[in-house]
């Protein structure tokens, strides 16, 4: 890897393109580079994230996720082949019943605020989202594995759930949308 990375600037991609990890190229604009780049987006969120005050264990969690997305853009990078497995979306699945079973039932839609932690957590959740529509897109084009779009769409229901979990641990609660409110 020490090799790969020694030169920074290879100026390769002057013209639009950039290698895949299978050595082929393609363009800049390509899906398949949208994808990748809407995961390392999603992934440098999260270190942001990951500067707010939180407990251990969710900031243990989230440092697992970072590896995880940086798994699923070597995945995209190299067409054909599979870094994500069922035991990645089953972890989110047991991260989301965890979190969620601490907090109360949702009975109006609350609006993306509170602590910083949350807010960003939110920023997570639409980057996420925005990621996995790149993600279903490649695979409408090309043939892509299951779990990168399963794990995705996971991550984004538990950026929401830890968005609420992350106000209470600033001492706050969800921000909830007022149906009732005056409009006008």
């Amino acid at each position: 890897m020490g090799n790969r990375l020694s030169k920074i600037a290879t100026r390769t991609g002057d013209k639009g393109t950039t290698g895949l990890g299978d050595g082929s190229r393609t363009g800049k604009d390509s899906v398949r580079i949208h994808a990748i780049g809407e995961v390392d987006e999603l992934n440098s969120h999260i270190g942001l994230l990951l500067c707010e005050p939180m407990p251990d264990d969710l900031r243990e969690e989230l440092v697992a996720i970072q590896h995880d997305l940086f798994d699923l853009g070597g995945e995209l990078c190299i067409p054909g082949y599979q870094m994500l497995k069922e035991e990645h979306v089953a972890r989110l699945d047991a991260l989301l019943e965890k979190y969620n079973a601490t907090l109360p039932a949702l009975t109006e839609f609350i609006l993306p605020a509170g602590s910083r932690a949350a807010s960003l957590a939110h920023v997570c959740r639409t980057v996420c989202r925005r990621a996995e529509r790149s993600i279903v897109t490649l695979g409408n084009q090309e043939t892509i594995h299951d779990h990168p779009r399963q794990y995705v769409n996971r991550l984004s229901d538990l950026m929401f759930v830890l968005s609420r979990v992350l106000n209470r641990f600033a001492g706050g609660s969800d921000v909830l949308w007022r149906h009732d409110r005056k409009r006008g």
